[in-house]
C-alpha cells in the first residue's frame, strides 16, 4: 500500500480493527431524484442494509414490500422472503443494463443490483483498497473553497461490482474521505461523472463512518451541479459484528 492509503485507513480505524469484524449493518434513509426517475420511488426510503465486509455480499430489507428482502452478489441478485424463499432472481445482473440510458425504468432486480454494489462500495471503503486486486495511485491535489484535498485514484478488480472500474477519492487533512468521483456505468453510456460528498463522520465500534452522503452531477465544465440532487443517504444506527 502507498502512504496515502495507509493514512486513510488509519484515520478510519485501522486494518486491525476492521479485520476483527465480518459484517456491518446500517439503518439508512435514502432520497434524491434517481429513484422516481427509475420507477422505484419510495422503495429505498428507509432500509436496513447488511454487508459482508470481506466478500461482496449484501442483503437489504424491507425491499419492495413487507416480508421481502434483496440478496446481492456480483453475479446474482434476488428478491426473497424473510424466510429465504426466492421470489425472483437474475444471474449475470449487470448484463441486464445493456442499452439503458438515464430515463430507462428499472425493475426490482435492477434496483437490487445497483443498491447492493453501491452500499458495499460505500460501507467497505477505504478498507477494501487493501484487498487483493485493488490498485491505487495518488493524483495531483484538489484545491477549492479554501481547502486542499489529496486525491487517490483507485482501480477496482474485475470481480468487484461497482460504479466504474476507476474512481477518484478526495482526502481531507484528517485523512477522511470527503468526496468520491465516478461514472455510474449502469445508467448508460451517455451519463456523465458524479461527485459523491461524505460528511458527518462518526465512530461506530472503532470504525469512522460518514453518516451523510450527497451525490451530484459534474457538468461539462468540470464544476459540480448543486441541482438536481441525485441521491441522498443518511445513516442512523450502524453496527459492526
Amino acid at each position: 500500500m502507498n502512504e496515502l492509503i495507509d493514512r486513510v485507513i488509519a484515520a478510519h480505524g485501522g486494518l486491525d480493527r476492521w479485520n476483527a469484524f465480518t459484517s456491518v449493518k446500517a439503518h439508512h434513509l435514502t432520497g434524491g431524484g434517481l429513484w422516481a426517475l427509475k420507477g422505484q420511488g419510495g422503495v429505498m426510503s428507509e432500509v436496513i442494509t447488511h454487508v459482508d465486509i470481506h466478500r461482496q455480499f449484501v442483503r437489504q430489507s424491507p425491499f419492495g414490500g413487507p416480508g421481502l428482502r434483496s440478496s446481492f452478489t456480483a453475479d446474482r441478485v434476488a428478491v426473497e422472503t424473510d424466510a429465504g424463499d426466492v421470489v425472483e432472481e437474475r444471474r449475470d445482473p449487470r448484463d441486464a443494463f445493456a442499452g439503458h440510458d438515464l430515463d430507462t425504468p428499472w425493475d426490482r432486480l435492477h434496483l437490487a443490483y445497483f443498491t447492493g454494489y453501491a452500499m458495499w462500495t460505500y460501507l467497505t471503503e477505504p478498507f477494501s483498497f487493501a484487498m487483493p486486486g485493488f490498485q491505487a495511485e495518488e493524483l495531483e491535489p484538489w484545491r477549492g473553497d479554501g481547502q486542499t484535498w489529496r486525491r487517490l485514484k483507485v482501480v477496482f478488480p474485475d470481480h468487484i461490482a461497482t460504479h466504474s472500474k476507476e474512481q477518484t477519492y478526495y482526502i481531507d487533512g484528517d485523512g477522511l474521505i470527503r468526496r468520491h468521483d465516478y461514472v455510474t456505468e449502469v445508467l448508460g453510456a451517455n451519463t456523465g461523472p458524479a461527485a459523491h460528498y461524505s460528511s458527518a463522520h462518526r465512530e461506530f465500534d472503532g470504525i469512522m463512518v460518514p453518516t451523510r452522503r450527497r451525490v451530484h452531477l459534474i457538468g461539462e465544465d468540470g464544476n459540480v451541479m448543486e441541482e438536481p440532487l441525485i441521491v441522498s443517504i443518511d445513516m442512523e444506527d450502524i453496527t459492526f459484528e
